[in-house]
C-alpha cells in the first residue's frame, strides 16, 4: 500500500491534505464578481503550509466550473522574468493583442518548461516595444474576453524581477484590470517587498499567516489513514503541535514502521527529520537578537512575561520587539501572558545544535 503521507516541501498533499479556514478566505472572496481584495500575502515559518494554500487556489480556480466562469491561472517562477513569463502565458491562451507583425513573444522550448527563458521579441521597425505595455494590451484583450487572471508566485523575495513585476502589477490595479495576485514568502522576505518605494499596494495588500493545523482534524487523517485507534492518533497530533511539515513527517514514518516500533521509538526518528530539514534553515536565517531570545526559551514548555524580562537582562526593553517579531515569523506563540517555542522538538534542537 502506497504511503499516503507526503514529506516533499511544496508539494500538496493528495490524500491527507487538511483543509484551512485560509484557503476557504480566498475562494470566497474571488467568488464574487468585484473581489473586494485583489491581493493576498501568506506568510509563516518553513514547512508550515504556505505552498499548500496557494496550490490549493490555484488547483480550485483551474476547475472546470472555474475556467467556465472566465478564470486563467499563471503560475509564475520568481528566478525567471516574471513579465516576460506572463506575455507567454497569455499569447498561449490566444490573447496575444491584435497588432502581432511588428511584435512577437517567442514560445520557444524554454518557455514551454524545456529551457531556461523566455522569449519576447520585437522587429526592427519597432523601435519603442515595452514588454510591460505589451502585456497590459495582452490583459485588456482577456479582460474583453471576461477572463479574470489570477497570478500565483511561490516564495516571493526582494529580487529585481519581483520588484518590476509588482510595479507594473500596481499600475494594473490602479487601471482596474481584474488581475489577482496570491504569493507566500517568508515573513521577513515578504517584509522587504512590502518596505520598497512606491509598492504601497503591496505593504497594504492582506497579509494571511498560517495557523497551527487542527487537532481533531489531524487525529481524524491519522486514524482514518494509518487505522489506529482514537487515543493514539490524539498522542501523535499532539507531538507534531499543528505544525504541517511535522504532521506529514510523523506520519510518514508511523505508516512505514508501525509494525515493528511504536510511537515513542519513533519519535527520534521525527525529530532527526526535522532538525536536518527544517529547523537547521530556520535557525541560520534568524537575526542574531532572535536567537538570543530563543534561547532563552529551551528550559520548559512556556514562560511568563516577568520570568522572560528577568532572563534578558539588560536587553529587557527589546523584549516586546522580539517578540513580535517572531511570532510574526512563527517561532513563538502567545497565549495571555505566556510565550512557548510554536515549533515540535524546536527546543531540543537548540538545545544539542545550537
Amino acid at each position: 500500500m502506497q504511503n499516503p503521507f507526503t514529506t516533499t516541501f511544496s508539494k500538496a498533499p493528495e490524500y491527507t491534505y487538511i483543509n484551512t479556514h485560509k484557503t476557504d478566505e480566498i475562494l470566497e472572496n474571488f467568488s464574487y464578481d468585484n473581489p473586494s481584495e485583489s491581493v493576498y500575502k501568506i506568510t509563516g515559518v518553513r514547512g508550515s503550509g504556505k505552498t499548500v494554500i496557494l496550490a490549493k487556489v490555484e488547483e480550485e480556480l483551474r476547475s472546470e466550473e472555474n475556467r467556465k466562469n472566465g478564470w486563467l491561472v499563471l503560475d509564475l517562477n520568481p528566478t525567471r522574468d516574471m513579465l516576460g513569463q506572463i506575455a507567454a502565458m497569455l499569447h498561449k491562451e490566444g490573447f496575444g493583442g491584435n497588432d502581432t507583425k511588428n511584435r512577437s513573444v517567442s514560445l520557444s522550448a524554454t518557455v514551454l518548461g524545456r529551457g531556461g527563458g523566455v522569449g519576447y521579441s520585437a522587429e526592427k521597425e519597432d523601435a519603442f516595444f515595452d514588454i510591460g505595455v505589451e502585456v497590459e494590451t495582452m490583459i485588456q484583450h482577456a479582460q474583453k474576453k471576461g477572463k479574470k487572471i489570477l497570478i500565483g508566485i511561490d516564495e516571493v523575495s526582494k529580487t529585481s524581477e519581483m520588484i518590476k513585476f509588482a510595479s507594473e502589477y500596481g499600475r494594473w490595479l490602479r487601471a482596474n484590470y481584474p488581475v489577482y495576485l496570491v504569493c507566500t514568502g517568508l515573513y521577513e522576505n515578504i517584509q522587504e517587498v512590502s518596505n520598497v518605494k512606491n509598492l504601497t499596494f503591496f505593504r497594504r495588500a492582506t497579509t494571511i499567516k498560517t495557523d497551527p493545523l487542527n487537532m481533531v482534524r489531524m487525529s481524524e487523517m491519522y486514524k482514518s489513514r494509518l487505522g489506529i485507534e482514537t487515543e493514539e492518533a490524539r498522542e501523535m497530533a499532539k507531538c507534531t503541535k499543528g505544525y504541517a511539515y511535522a504532521f506529514q513527517e510523523l506520519g510518514a514514518l508511523y505508516f512505514k514502521k508501525r509494525d515493528t516500533e511504536s510511537l515513542q521509538d519513533i519519535i527520534p526518528d521525527l525529530k532527526a527529520e526535522l532538525f536536518a530539514y527544517s529547523y537547521e534553515k530556520i535557525w541560520e536565517e534568524l537575526t542574531e537578537t532572535d536567537r538570543f531570545l530563543v534561547s532563552l526559551l529551551v528550559g520548559k514548555s512556556e514562560y511568563k512575561r516577568e520570568e522572560v524580562l528577568k532572563l534578558m537582562g539588560d536587553r529587557s526593553g527589546s523584549y516586546s520587539m522580539y517578540r513580535d517579531r517572531l511570532i510574526k515569523r512563527g517561532i513563538l506563540e502567545s497565549r495571555q501572558a505566556y510565550i512557548s517555542l510554536a515549533l515540535p522538538y524546536f527546543a531540543d534542537y537548540v538545545k544539542e545544535y545550537c
